[in-house]
């Protein structure tokens, strides 16, 4: 098999098994965190419902970065999604990292929802 079809179908797996395990409410949505190589993407996602309440991205117009792929921009999409959260009334949510390692730009991301006013 090519080697990029394995490596995406290993996330691919990765992403659906803590979908099993992890739910977003109303009152508790799930953040969802996805990283392309060039941007970072954040949503929060109401899974009963079956739709998103808020999202952010370094691909906003409101974000004004120089460079959109590194640690320093996912860190001010995490404080950009936690100000659009804490403005939609959301305060808590559980973390979904979408099959990536916790590390580099997806952590940025979380600690900049963290420093914004989000729980996780």
């Amino acid at each position: 098999m090519n080697r990029n079809k394995l490596k995406a179908k290993r996330q691919w797996r990765r992403r659906k098994n803590a979908r099993k395990r992890i739910m977003g409410t109303a009152d508790c949505p799930r953040l969802a965190v996805y990283r392309s190589l060039n941007h970072v993407y954040a949503q929060l996602i109401d899974d009963l419902e079956g739709r998103t309440i808020v999202a952010a991205s370094t691909r906003d117009k409101g974000i004004a970065l120089d460079n959109t792929g590194n640690i320093a921009a996912a860190k001010v999409v995490g404080e950009k999604i936690a100000e659009r959260a804490t403005a939609a009334g959301v305060k808590k949510v559980v973390f979904d990292r979408g099959g990536f390692r916790f590390h580099g730009r997806v952590k940025a991301l979380a600690d900049g929802a963290r420093e914004g006013g989000l729980q996780f």
